[in-house]
């Protein structure tokens, strides 16, 4: 009996012992961490939700979209059909309906280059800290390339949020509040659809590149590069594939922009340099004289004239206007001798052609010349005269992109300036500059001798023979580059217009509207197959 009662005594005992472990713990759950199991619950019960922004447009000078966003519903994270979603939106019926934007772009293998292209940001990325702008969640788009890349900031928006309170299984029941996303903001560009659309069809399946600006403030027409990509493929879900394919396409490389990132021997383009160098350093004027004997011997090697190769003839005495006319390989080696490399170089820098000129695309290069130190000491040799006679006609150790190319062609459209070249609108809104011009000092008779020559090359008796019947009248130079493999040559193609006399007593001269540059890799003759280019482009650019 007393065993029973003391077992009895203990099991009262440890219920009591019981009873107050259990009214201490709720005494501390509900006095000491109420606050914070109140936070927990309210936590898992009520939830912020990101609203992304629709990214700003991307318009054409004339207001054309070439870059918009599509809204894209989606349920219990299904996307639904839009007209679904739209429904469901207007009649305000389920609370679980998100809306994203899923970016789009129209015509987009014709603005690949220009447009670019958007990626998701990785978890690798943000733990490396490797963007500037905060607000990146893993996942969310950025631009990769292109103007995408080039005005992020602009373009990208500022997301919002809702507060949204959710039952045990996380459907929404109850919206608490919301912070609208704010809109990125657009952009205009100077850049013409039509242009681009008449480049991307000439240039067919060549490679190479097309540019054009207006030479008065730098403002880019039309940039076209081939072979081109669709930044729509970027977009699209299960698309490593094709995009995979695109990457590792080494031969075509069409994520390359020739235009800007390209780097090419200028062939006879580059005697634009020659003469602007000739005149100033004072080694020639306007009616200087020089035979062409069809060719110069230096030692054991000959230096040729074309038309003494192809037709066994001479030019005669000639000035600087016929030689650009005729582009005479023969005057521009004498000149470039008289010059020397020095003299070359100088002027190459003068206008700007060994650097990057600031266009707001990214991947801009640099051209580049040879120099004597530089040939010293990455060849081990010595310069010679011949490497001189190269340069002068825009061979050897010179490449130049096809941007550069353009731009010292609007250095003779527009009376010496080389402006710096922009893909936006200048004075449109979101654009943060205006024209930046910077006068080269050239003399005005000395540019209107090149203008001269440039127009006899595209009138009858010059080498462009496919705009000896084009109107307005324009003023170009061939260009036929030999790529060091003795069998191609690069065609290029350089023109402005309309091209007219100085201007005289009560009638001045017009103003150029536009510069246009066509290179086509291993094309052959830039008379006949950059050239045509160019003409489609102008006839669109001139059409009434």
């Amino acid at each position: 009996m007393k065993e029973r009662e003391v077992n009895l005594k203990v099991v009262s005992f440890c219920l009591f012992l019981i009873f107050l472990i259990l009214l201490a713990r709720l005494f501390q759950l509900q006095v000491f961490q109420g606050k914070e199991n109140r936070l927990l619950a309210d936590s898992n019960r009520i939830q912020r939700i990101r609203l992304d922004a629709p990214r700003g447009l991307i318009l054409d000078r004339h207001g054309e979209v070439l870059s918009s966003n599509e809204p894209q519903y989606s349920l219990k994270d299904k996307i639904i059909p839009r007209e679904e979603g739209l429904k469901l939106q207007v009649e305000n019926k389920d609370a679980d309906l998100k809306i994203s934007f899923q970016r789009e772009y129209q015509d987009g293998d014709v603005f690949g280059h220009v447009l670019g292209f958007l990626g998701e940001v990785t978890e690798e990325e943000l733990s490396e800290k490797k963007f500037s702008l905060k607000g990146y969640p893993v996942a969310s788009w950025i631009g990769r390339s292109g103007l995408e890349k080039e005005y992020e900031e602009v373009l990208r928006g500022q997301a919002g949020s809702e507060t949204v309170e959710v039952n045990t299984i996380g459907q929404v029941t109850r919206r608490m509040g919301r912070i609208l996303p704010k809109p990125g903001g657009s952009l205009t560009l100077a850049v013409d659809k039509s242009l681009q659309e008449t480049a991307a069809k000439a240039m067919g399946d060549r490679k190479g590149a097309v540019i054009a600006e207006n030479p008065l403030n730098g403002e880019i027409l039309l940039l076209y590069s081939s072979p081109s990509f669709d930044p729509n493929i970027f977009l699209e879900k299960d698309s490593q594939g094709k995009v995979a394919k695109i990457v590792s396409d080494e031969e075509n490389q069409p994520l390359l922009n020739r235009a800007i990132s390209g780097i090419y021997p200028p062939g006879s383009t580059f005697k634009i340099i020659t003469a602007v160098a000739g005149l100033e350093e004072g080694k020639i004027t306007p009616e200087t004289l020089i035979n062409d004997p069809g060719e110069i011997a230096v030692g054991s090697y000959k230096y040729t004239n074309w038309y003494f190769t192809q037709y066994g003839r001479t030019e005669g005495e000639i000035n600087l206007a016929r030689a650009i006319t005729r582009s005479t390989d023969t005057f521009f080696y004498q000149v470039g001798e008289r010059v020397g490399v020095e003299g070359l170089i100088k002027w190459v820098e003068k206008f700007n052609l060994d650097k990057v000129f600031g266009i707001d695309l990214p991947a801009e290069i640099a051209g580049f010349i040879a120099t004597p130190e530089w040939k010293e000491a990455n060849r081990g040799e010595k310069w010679f005269l011949g490497n001189t006679y190269h340069l002068a006609i825009g061979q050897g150790d010179v490449s130049l992109t096809p941007l550069g190319v353009n731009l010292m062609t609007a250095v003779v459209a527009n009376g010496g300036k080389l402006c710096r070249p922009r893909m936006l609108r200048i004075g449109a809104e979101n654009t943060p500059y205006q024209a930046e011009c910077q006068d080269l000092g050239i003399k005005k008779e000395y540019l209107e001798a090149i203008k001269k020559g440039m127009i006899g090359a595209c009138s009858t008796g010059g080498t462009a023979w496919p705009f000896f019947d084009f109107t307005p009248r324009v003023a170009c130079k061939t260009g036929t580059a030999e790529t060091g493999d003795g069998k191609t040559s690069h065609a290029w193609f350089t023109v402005f217009a309309p091209a007219c006399a100085e201007a005289t007593a009560g009638k001045p001269a017009c103003q150029p509207e536009i510069v246009l540059t066509v290179l086509v890799e291993k094309g052959g003759e830039g008379s006949s197959i950059a050239a045509p280019i160019a003409k489609e482009i102008l006839k669109e650019f001139f059409k009434e």
